[in-house]
């Protein structure tokens, strides 16, 4: 554009005047200047036609030939830059190169001259524009008299736009004289005449003149003029100029109008009274509310754009509001209470304070507004508040006779015509407004900070409490609706459903809950109705099913947050809560097994009960599907309740008649047949959020309704499409939970829920049904599991825990069939391992179409069962994982014409390396070394050697030091005598455990080797001498010869025991034969433990003999015993009588008679149902992220901390740490394990919380050490969790043998 010409300029004038002509309807709609700008500097947002428009395409091919360069180089510059330091994102990328062009020379100079060019085409045509006015200026002058004629026409038009109505402009001294003119002392034609003169001129000029102020003046008195057409045009003028000019003007036009009229309420002339009622179609009672309305119009659009002027314009706004609405008679004036104040006819333009929510909504204006409530205008607040009272009082008076209070809330809603109001009305009215303003107010801190008010005819102050408690009884007096009302009314002004609108806003609001809400007054009076009910006693309310369904709500909302659950549970004052007085959950909990079982007398017979009861059901699921809910709620056995009212609306289901031919009763059966398959669902759906927590699964299970729960939630899950987030972490944890027990796993998979999401999850790795169109070819994945099969990759994982592993596998041959079909869709998880993992023939890797990355992915999640080591043993003895990696490895190499080739590195080889090296070696964090899955960059970018036979290269062994003989310690010396002599100390179990802790702190190196060895030998020796710390009966046993062989145990324990005793002699721990010595202690271990076994009938795999896992416990006592087996199985047979035995030693209470017949056919651990159920409520409590994590991964606590324990924490703590774990567990009790687990949560806390933003938490707990854990270090940390949770959670342990519920 440097060499501009005239024809260029000619060319951008009429590129520019075709788009002004293109949007010109757009900014001759506009209703000021200001609004037109922004109409054009957001025409691409609005014009679908904007990149068609010839000027726009100019500036962009001239900014392309200016700056493109410039783009390109700065592009390359950052991509280069991303590449090396590893940052991508195209949003930064963008960013950075915008920024760097705007700083270019290229663009300074390209703007200067974009600038100067478009001034000289601008100016042309605003000169062209100025010819152009001129040449009409004559035809324009002969139509003056007939345009004026027409300006004299006033339609009265509401629309007011200063684009789409004449304008006479006028001069200052033509604006004077019409303010002289418009002087109430000039006759009445003469002001007619200006204020008809005035209507046409724009209102801005008026506004800015200087003559303003007593033109103000005299428009205001003018309001009061007799003549109506006179003053309706005043509020014509007033209406135009709020419509088409800026706040700053308006604000003066809106203080004259509301000034006026509180001088007019003021003034002796106005005499309405509340008791005369109010004729809306008399003329001056119709002219007040039209003034009203149009303040309430302008109060509804203020707030839109006064934040863009200075506070104290908006200040004059709200404080004019507030003064008018405060206007009351003298309070010694005789008529003083009946007086019909402003507020009422506010009340009747506005009824719900839509106004008041407005001026609210903004921390800007909200500010100011308390403020002046709180210094000015408190009188507004107490006269709200009183309106209450005496709205309430007159109900409670009215209650047991034949009342018309209800009557406009019932009419309100019909579309006909109303002309009188009656004083009832009228206050009902103003009731409805100060509820609805009230509400709005105590949503804000500040506003709560009001109360309490001090009202003029009650002793004490009317407090926040007291207000919500009146809040709540309004319920009661709710008006009875029909339930044809209750259907047909969308818009509802009666007491209960105001307070309910209320009070739901109420509890999706932490602070106002907490303040208004969680308060033990408030809670007895929502409880109330419960209360007589379960009582007995009278109840007085206006509609007991209506009453109850909206107290259910409310308390199902308290309950669904974290504090309010805690106000349900233990009081508003948690710490001081009374036996005596019985918390909100007690009364819920009776309450809803009274409805269960139709023992509710005034409730017989009524349509709504089943919605009653599923209301209440909703509250205690609110409750019972968390940990801390579930313990107060064990007691009443409501899961036994639901269950059987399930079991009864079943049969009833069945037994639905067969519908004849009458309509009517076609119908009837129809609906009953509809309303009792709801019922159901309501139950199912109530007892299968029993399952959310470990103990909620247990009793679950004792309902007998475990499959039918399971086939409800996958019917519900195949009918939604879509879910929102909440409903999926909801099921992703149910799930979770479910796939760690087996009887919930196998009814997973025969409700068909297994085998969809395993074609669910073929569609997405390699293809789906026939019928299925693609309409674009899927992206290449560049991840080692694409972002598409991440959230099934982690469902998987969830669900393939070891006991649902051993029911779905256990026993199972991989199929291996000569060919396999393209379309050949996997059924299940032995089909899932045979088509992607054990990929052994030709057949299976030409049968998929994303070889590499499907088979990766089997890979990863192989890696991933591996982890929980009774998994690996299965999976290895039954399918040979190892022998088939090892092959794939040795036929993956390079053809050599001598000596073997080298191994190829890919995806592939890199992951199978990785999978041989975690199955085949047993380590801590520090004990072994695992080879990265990734490569680095250089010139060698695998660094990890290879392999395709056993043993492993040594450079996976991590070098283990040799124990150093460490010197006496007094502490330790002590320990030892006390153990060696116990004598008649009474509390030397005690004096122990003190002892124990001190050296744990100080020097716990030396609770290792032989020492820990003596140490719990000695300790468990003396407990399990003493009848009262036994837990377990005592029995006598002999040792089976210690001649054993191998071959009699298992191909699991044979694996097992070759792991174990590969690991001791890495730790240097073991010597020769050892594994012939634990050969002997497993053998006699099962047989000991097959003593205290009872039979057992199940279809449950886990339950047809020996214990399905492997004794890691055992293994680890071994270790410690430096491989002496004869010490070993001594110290285990005393151990077993200990509780502790129970939660450490997992196969001690494998079907065991210790136990009760039904939590021995669930197949359910008492390590489930009660550490970790307490792990997951204490997680909760101390650290509510870590719990948080969890839930929104989908994942549960529950499920990790089972296969620590199970494993003793094998591949996850180095050996000293588990060595600590097991002594810490046995010296200070079983409920160490569940400290030790919380601790472990702490310890990990950061890394939780950035793998579950990275939406892999799973993996990293599975698949992750945990570096850095030392038990000392939490040592304190469990001492404090002892002080507050041991009598809740022992209590727990030693009713495992009485756990019936």
């Amino acid at each position: 554009m440097s060499q501009f010409t005239n024809e260029d300029e000619a060319l951008l004038q009429s590129m520019l005047r075709q788009l002004l002509q293109s949007v010109k309807e757009k900014i001759t709609g506009a209703p000021s200047v200001e609004c037109a700008e922004e109409i054009l500097l957001h025409l691409e947002e609005t014009d679908e036609n904007f990149h068609n428009y010839e000027f726009v395409k100019y500036l962009r091919q001239y900014i392309n030939n200016a700056l493109g360069s410039v783009i390109e180089e700065e592009s390359e510059k950052c991509t280069f830059t991303q590449n090396q330091s590893e940052v991508s994102g195209y949003d930064t990328l963008v960013q950075h190169v915008t920024k760097k062009t705007r700083e270019s020379k290229q663009y300074r100079e390209m703007m200067h001259a974009l600038k100067n060019v478009m001034m000289v085409v601008v100016e042309s045509l605003i000169n062209k524009f100025e010819e152009d006015q001129m040449c009409n200026k004559e035809m324009d002058s002969k139509t003056k008299k007939k345009c004026q004629s027409d300006y004299y026409t006033d339609n009265y038009s509401d629309s007011d736009s200063s684009f789409n109505q004449s304008y006479t402009f006028m001069s200052q001294e033509q604006l004077q004289l019409l303010v002289e003119k418009l002087d109430p002392v000039q006759p009445k034609e003469v002001r007619q005449e200006a204020l008809q003169t005035l209507c046409l001129a724009p209102p801005s000029d008026v506004l800015n003149s200087e003559c303003w102020p007593n033109l103000r003046k005299h428009l205001t008195m003018s309001l009061s003029d007799p003549d109506e057409i006179f003053r309706e045009k005043i509020l014509r003028f007033y209406a135009k100029t709020f419509s088409s000019s800026p706040f700053n003007m308006t604000r003066e036009v809106y203080t004259s109008l509301a000034q006026h009229l509180e001088f007019y309420f003021l003034s002796g002339e106005y005499s309405l009274r509340i008791s005369s009622g109010l004729d809306v179609s008399n003329a001056d009672t119709n002219h007040i509310l039209k003034k009203v309305r149009l303040l309430n119009e302008y109060q509804k659009e203020a707030p839109s754009s006064w934040i863009r002027y200075p506070e104290k314009y908006m200040e004059e706004i709200v404080e004019s509001t507030l003064s008018l609405l405060s206007v009351k008679h003298d309070p010694n004036h005789p008529a003083s209470s009946d007086f019909l104040s402003p507020i009422y006819f506010l009340a009747l333009m506005d009824i719900k304070a839509i106004w008041f929510k407005k001026w609210t909504h903004a921390h800007y204006s909200r500010t100011v507004i308390l403020r002046l409530l709180e210094k000015k205008y408190k009188s507004l607040i107490n006269a709200a508040v009183q309106q209450c009272l005496d709205y309430f009082e007159f109900c409670k008076a009215a209650f047991s006779k034949t009342s018309r209070v209800n009557d406009f809330s019932q009419q309100h809603s019909n579309n006909e015509q109303k002309f009188f109001y009656t004083g009832s009305e009228l206050q009902y009215i103003y009731f409805v407004h100060s509820l609805c303003l009230l509400g709005r107010l105590l949503i804000y801190k500040q506003g709560r900070n009001l109360f309490p008010v001090q009202l003029k005819n009650k002793k004490d102050c009317v407090s926040l409490t007291d207000l919500l408690v009146l809040f709540t009884q309004l319920i009661y007096y709710s008006p009875s609706y029909s339930k044809e009302a209750l259907t047909a009314h969308t818009d509802n002004y009666s007491p209960g459903s105001l307070v309910m609108e209320i009070l739901q806003v109420f509890c999706d609001q932490t602070g106002c809950a907490t303040d208004c809400l969680y308060t033990d007054a408030v809670m007895d009076a929502l409880l109330k109705p419960l209360q007589s009910l379960l009582n007995g006693t009278e109840v007085f309310i206006n509609c007991l099913e209506t009453t109850l369904i909206d107290v259910a709500d409310i308390l199902a909302r308290i309950a669904a947050a974290e504090d309010g659950l805690s106000v349900l549970l233990y009081g508003g004052n948690k710490s001081s809560a009374k036996e005596n007085s019985p918390t909100a959950v007690h009364i819920i909990v009776q309450f809803t097994k009274k409805l269960l079982h139709d023992d509710i007398s005034l409730l017989s017979g009524s349509e709504l009960l089943q919605v009653v009861k599923g209301a209440f059901i909703f509250v205690c699921r609110q409750m019972y599907r968390t940990c801390e809910g579930l313990q107060m709620l064990i007691p009443y056995d409501l899961h036994e309740s639901i269950g059987e009212a399930w079991k009864k609306a079943s049969l009833l289901s069945e037994r639905v008649p067969t519908p004849v031919t009458c309509a009517d009763s076609t119908l009837s059966i129809s609906l009953d047949s509809k309303n009792i398959a709801l019922w159901e669902e309501t139950l199912l759906d109530a007892l299968l959020n029993f399952s959310a927590t470990p103990k909620g699964l247990f009793l679950l299970h004792n309902t007998g309704t475990m499959s039918d729960c399971v086939n409800f939630m996958f019917n519900s899950l195949s009918k939604k499409h879509q879910t929102n987030e909440h409903e999926e972490f909801d099921n992703g944890v149910i799930v979770a939970q479910m796939a760690t027990t087996p009887t919930a796993a196998v009814a997973l998979q025969s409700s068909g829920f297994i085998k969809a999401f395993v074609a669910e999850l073929w569609a997405l790795l390699e293809c789906g049904k026939d019928d299925v169109r693609i309409t674009q070819p899927k992206s290449t994945p560049v991840d080692p599991i694409d972002q598409s099969c991440q959230k099934s990759f982690l469902c998987l994982i969830n669900l393939l825990t070891y006991p649902a592993v051993f029911e779905l596998l256990s026993k199972q041959d991989i199929p291996n069939k000569p060919m396999y079909s393209h379309r050949e869709v996997p059924t299940d998880i032995i089909n899932i391992i045979d088509r992607i993992i054990i990929l052994n023939s030709e057949a299976k890797i030409h049968s998929l179409f994303n070889y590499e990355q499907s088979h990766v992915f089997g890979l990863r999640l192989l890696n991933v069962l591996c982890c929980e080591l009774n998994t690996l043993l299965l999976l290895e003895t039954q399918y040979k994982v190892s022998q088939v990696l090892l092959t794939a490895q040795e036929e993956n190499v390079t053809e050599a014409s001598e000596g073997p080739g080298d191994f190829i590195v890919d995806s592939l080889s890199v992951e199978r390396n990785h999978v041989l090296v975690r199955i085949n070696l047993i380590g801590g964090p520090q004990e072994r070394i695992l080879p990265l899955r990734a490569l680095d960059k250089g010139s060698d970018p695998y660094p990890w050697p290879m392999f395709s036979s056993f043993p492993l290269p040594k450079c996976y062994l991590a070098e283990v030091p040799r124990k150093a003989d460490f010197r006496q310690d007094k502490v330790l010396d002590k320990l030892i005598s006390i153990l060696q002599n116990p004598g008649g100390q009474s509390e030397w179990a005690e004096i122990c455990r003190r002892q124990f802790c001190k050296i744990m702190k100080t020097r716990p190196d030396t609770i290792s080797g032989a020492i820990l060895a003596e140490l719990i030998e000695k300790f468990v020796l003396h407990l399990s001498e003493n009848r009262s710390n036994c837990y377990f009966s005592m029995g006598r046993y002999e040792a089976i010869d210690a001649d054993v062989k191998k071959e009699n145990l298992s191909s699991v324990q044979q694996l097992g025991i070759e792991m174990t005793v590969r690991y001791g002699k890495h730790l240097n721990l073991l010597k020769e034969h050892a594994e012939n010595e634990l050969c002997f202690v497993l053998m006699n271990c099962e047989q000991f433990l097959k003593q205290q076994q009872r039979a057992v009938v199940s279809s449950l795999r886990c339950l047809q003999g020996c214990y399905a896992g492997y004794d890691w416990f055992a293994s680890s006592v071994f270790l410690i015993m430096s491989g002496d087996g004869e010490k070993t199985l001594t110290f285990l047979q005393q151990f077993s009588h200990l509780l502790v035995s129970a939660f450490l030693w997992i196969p001690r209470l494998h079907m065991s008679m210790h136990l009760p017949i039904t939590t021995v056919e669930s197949g359910i651990h008492p390590v489930y149902f009660c550490s970790a159920h307490y792990i997951e409520m204490l997680l909760k409590a101390e650290l509510p992220l870590v719990f948080s994590a969890f839930h929104m991964s989908g994942f549960t606590p529950s499920q990790i901390c089972l296969q620590w324990i199970t494993q003793c924490f094998w591949n996850y703590m180095d050996w000293s740490e588990i060595c600590h774990y097991i002594a810490t567990c046995i010296f200070l009790g079983p409920d160490y394990q569940v400290y030790m687990c919380i601790s472990v949560f702490r310890h990990l806390q950061q890394d939780i919380l950035k793998h579950t933003e990275a939406q892999d938490l799973q993996v990293f707990l599975k698949e992750e050490a945990l570096h850095g854990f030392r038990v000392t270090d939490y040592l304190e940390y469990m001492e404090s969790l002892e002080l507050l949770y041991r009598p809740m959670l022992l209590k727990d342990m030693r009713n495992i043998k009485v756990q019936n519920t």
